[in-house]
């Protein structure tokens, strides 16, 4: 229910603080005067779109703050999903738009997305404009009412949740067999690819090791010849580098007794001696391992050159990215014969869903039957009363060819007012002022449920006169009972019939035109209906018949 509204800076509301009561409420006033400002401005404030243009003028933002009276069910489940602390005493909404465009939420003093406000909206207020009378053509809209009707919620959750797993399911299959397609395409290359690579037996680090032996063994002749030239230097016919040295030690140490110190360098020319003898078998032994192959250098070519090719193909530099990627490719292979398994265990998981599937909405289809039936029932009884003694009415429900995520049902609503017209599609055979009854009835009914806290009629009564704007006034005040009801009028009959009576006028000063809100007293009521029976010059007959209207109600 709606306690409080407050505006500001909003259009032609420079400030409007409003209380609002249970049961039933009228607003009246001239056309122009700011009826719809005030519905457009609870509008921005339930996730309505933000313009800047709506700020009034010499103002930087403007605010529309609301405060309900939390009962829908739903409500607390959604604000805390929502990370909003839950007041069972009110709950305060309110929207801020500034200058450049943007907009603020809040709920409960929490910011949150503008998303946020459109999905508590209905579970808080329902506004019925005019154009909603198009949501009888609108499938979704049927189903929803039927739902409602017969308190199916229980089993749509259950069946969306099925429908939710076997989407996935579906995606995820489709998924892997387009994988798997793709892989197929691939596997034959994958495998021409992985033989060559076994086939030739690399090891990692072999390149590096063959590489070095190539060059060896390309440059055997000279390695050789240097690696002789080298120990001849040290030890030959014409040089003996060993003797000498070996010489030179023993002479220092014949002059160690009278020269003290010199011992050192004896020493040393010995170990240099030594060294130099163990390099020069080191050069010796390097000399006998090199050996001009032919047929070993070939072979030596030829595998690099093996592995040259593979590493050019596949874009790699080394032979372990080689032998990397070739453990990709048996990995990949790996997973193709892995991933029929998974595809076969999926598709029967599929199916399995599917079935249980059809049978929860084949459930859900059988117990929307049933709810419309009551529905129909009840609705005819009430559009009886509006006026409408012949109308006949038909929940159509066919199965729809595929399953959806409501179910599988394709509803529409048959329609006729008249005995002798056979029954069609409401909008395609049914009035505005017809099709305003019928959605009259079934906010009526559903309000019953306690899912509608609080419904707003916007000129629901457009077109409609006389005794049936005494009709739908007594509609209106039944919802009341179940609900806050709240109805913008021109018809005098449903003004009266009000239990509050809020008026809306416009005031000029030199800031520009104003809008307002005023609670009527009885007195005022009287002049407000008066007004409305008879124009601007108010007549004591015009007096006395709003007094009666008033009295009746």
């Amino acid at each position: 229910m709606l306690k409080h509204l407050s505006i500001s800076h909003y259009a032609l509301i420079d400030e409007l603080e409003t209380d609002w009561s249970p049961g039933f409420s009228v607003i009246t006033g001239e056309t122009g005067a700011g009826k719809s400002i005030i519905l457009g401005a609870i509008g921005l404030m339930m996730g309505g779109r933000a313009d800047a243009r709506t700020i009034r003028d010499g103002h930087k933002k403007c605010v529309v703050e609301g405060i309900f009276v939390p009962t829908h069910p739903m409500l607390r489940s959604v604000l805390e999903a929502h990370d909003v602390d839950f007041d069972e005493s009110e709950c305060i909404v309110r929207r801020e738009v500034s200058l450049n465009g943007k907009s603020r939420a809040f709920v409960n003093d929490t910011p949150v997305a503008v998303g946020v406000l459109k999905e508590i909206a209905p579970l808080l207020i329902d506004v019925h404009s005019q154009h909603q009378n198009l949501l009888l053509r609108g499938e979704q809209f049927l189903i929803d009412t039927l739902d409602s009707f017969g308190e199916l919620s229980g089993d749509l959750d259950k069946y969306t949740l099925l429908y939710k797993e076997w989407k996935n399911a579906s995606a995820r299959l489709r998924q892997l067999t387009q994988e798997a397609e793709e892989a197929e395409r691939e596997k034959d290359l994958l495998t021409f690819n992985l033989e060559k690579l076994e086939e030739l037996a690399w090891e990692e680090g072999e390149q590096e090791s063959l590489e070095q032996e190539q060059e060896v063994l390309s440059h055997a002749e000279e390695i050789k010849q240097s690696l002789f030239e080298a120990t001849a230097c040290i030890q030959s016919d014409e040089t003996d580098v060993l003797h000498l040295l070996r010489r030179a030690a023993e002479a220092v140490n014949r002059i160690a007794a009278h020269l003290p110190g010199v011992e050192e360098e004896a020493k040393r020319l010995e170990e240099a001696r030594i060294e130099i003898d163990d390099i020069q078998n080191s050069l010796l032994l390097h000399a006998d391992k090199v050996e001009f192959n032919p047929a070993r250098l070939d072979f030596v070519q030829e595998r690099l050159n093996a592995v040259y090719q593979l590493e050019q193909k596949h874009h790699v530099s080394t032979d372990a990215d080689l032998l990397a990627l070739g453990r990709e490719w048996k990995e990949k292979l790996d997973q193709m014969e892995t991933a029929g398994d998974e595809i076969e265990q999926l598709t029967r998981q599929i199916q399995a869903q599917q079935q249980r599937l059809t049978e929860e909405a084949a459930t859900l289809s059988k117990k929307r039957k049933l709810a419309a039936k009551g529905l129909t029932a009840k609705l005819m009884q009430l559009l009886h009363t509006l006026g409408t003694p012949h109308v006949s009415l038909d929940f159509r429900i066919e199965p729809s060819e595929l399953l959806r995520e409501n179910g599988a049902d394709k509803i529409s609503l048959w329609f006729s007012a008249n005995k002798d017209i056979p029954l069609r599609e409401v909008g395609e055979i049914a009035s505005g002022g017809e099709i305003a009854r019928v959605m009259l009835a079934l906010k009526s009914i559903l309000s019953k449920s306690g899912r509608m806290p609080c419904i707003v009629f916007d000129e629901i009564d457009t077109g409609v006169s006389g005794k049936m704007a005494g009709s739908m006034a007594e509609v209106m005040k039944l919802t009341s009972e179940h609900c806050q009801v709240i109805c913008i009028t021109h018809l005098p009959q449903i003004a009266a019939a009000g239990t509050h009576h809020y008026k809306v006028f416009k005031s000029e000063d030199e800031t520009g035109t104003h809008s307002h809100i005023s609670l009527l007293s009885e007195e005022e009521r009287v002049h407000e209906i008066a007004t409305i029976l008879s124009g601007a010059e108010l007549s004591e007959a015009a007096l006395e018949n709003a007094r009666t209207l008033l009295r009746h109600n």
